[in-house]
């Protein structure tokens, strides 16, 4: 199977890979670092990770890497980056495209896709507004709510999980000096985390408490000198979460802080209903830490007092949390049988076997 994975960067990511990347000059080599640092990686399938000769990878959205492979290619001008993800789709001879980032490419982008490809299926995971994902072959996610979504557009749409990072095995083996971390967005539209969030950074009298946050720009910017003077109250994170809050991390970073965190907190917003299940919950696990998280519908693994913690409501966060603390040994055999439990369960061979599987059953467009 000749698998073309296409992926798409999250902006506050992009500074912290032109950094990394800083020195890497052509199309393979910033791959490589992007790759390497492991950001978004449960998503990415087996012999894209173990780097297969028939698997290709990219960024369709990354300006810097795609315009390397055009250049090293020959072509002339300056092509459209949708142009040269066609090209590169074809130079592959790819038979199986599999899109993470299919509202930038929608149906509209697989009616140009070469002859050669003969199944089209992309991820997503959350409400997507008028999007077309009709000419894919199927929408696949994690969320049946939003699975159900797709197919009343007229979309297939087929179950499918993250993995566990084998990575992840690096980080967590010894101390965890973190009582609780936290690595998520926050703006106003954060209503119930913000309360959660808001009542577990209380707790950091007397514990050590770190909150990663990535804030909207109107957050940041009532929170500057300027915007303390203008009417943007609505905007500012209230002081106690502003007061520990930290630049967002990405990918081995993330992974770092995760490792050195008995607790990992989450938090769903709205957009799935009751649907639990969030790449969130993968990391956290696949690192070791006890994940504490909202109650909902979780998948097979994911089960409260078993391999992690739930509470009902924000105000119940915080006293979930001390009890945890409280009786931490306890607490770190539940850890400990989550990482047990996401490695067996979502391991990259089982998600690369399932995903053989769909192409089979979907078969030819």
């Amino acid at each position: 199977m000749r698998l073309f994975q296409n992926s798409g960067l999250y902006p506050s990511y992009v500074p912290q890979l032109n950094q990394l990347a800083a020195k890497a000059t052509n199309f393979e080599a910033r791959r490589a670092v992007f790759l390497n640092d492991r950001f978004g990686a449960p998503h990415f399938l087996k012999p894209v990770l173990d780097g297969s000769s028939d698997a290709f990878f990219t960024n369709g959205d990354d300006d810097v890497q795609q315009r390397q492979w055009a250049r090293a290619q020959g072509i002339a001008g300056t092509p459209t980056l949708e142009a040269i993800l066609l090209a590169q789709i074809e130079h592959h001879r790819t038979e199986v495209f599999y899109n993470l980032d299919p509202v930038r490419y929608p149906s509209a982008f697989v009616a140009k896709l070469p002859g050669c490809v003969k199944t089209t299926l992309s991820w997503r995971a959350a409400p997507s507004g008028n999007a077309d994902l009709t000419a894919y072959g199927a929408v696949l996610g994690n969320f049946p709510s939003i699975l159900e979504s797709w197919r009343s557009k007229g979309c297939r749409a087929e179950l499918f999980f993250p993995a566990a990072d084998p990575v992840m095995d690096e980080y967590g083996q010894g101390e965890r000096p973190i009582d609780v971390a936290f690595v998520g967005g926050y703006s106003r539209h954060h209503s119930t985390r913000g309360r959660t969030l808001e009542q577990v950074a209380a707790l950091g009298a007397g514990h050590r408490i770190v909150f990663c946050l990535d804030a909207s720009r109107l957050t940041r910017l009532a929170e500057s000198a300027i915007g303390r003077v203008l009417p943007l109250g609505k905007h500012r994170r209230p002081d106690a979460i502003a007061a520990i809050a930290r630049p967002p991390v990405f990918g081995r970073d993330l992974y770092a802080l995760f490792g050195s965190a008995k607790i990992v907190l989450n938090g769903a917003i709205d957009m799935a209903g009751n649907d639990r299940g969030n790449m969130r919950c993968f990391e956290a696990m696949g690192c070791g830490a006890l994940l504490a998280s909202d109650s909902g519908s979780y998948p097979e693994g994911m089960q409260d007092g078993l391999t992690m913690r739930t509470y009902d409501a924000p105000e119940q966060a915080a006293t979930l949390i001390s009890r945890c603390l409280q009786d931490w040994p306890q607490s770190a055999g539940i850890a400990a049988r989550g990482r047990t439990s996401l490695q067996q369960t979502y391991s990259k061979a089982a998600q690369w076997e399932h995903f053989v599987d769909l192409v089979t059953r979907i078969g030819p467009c």
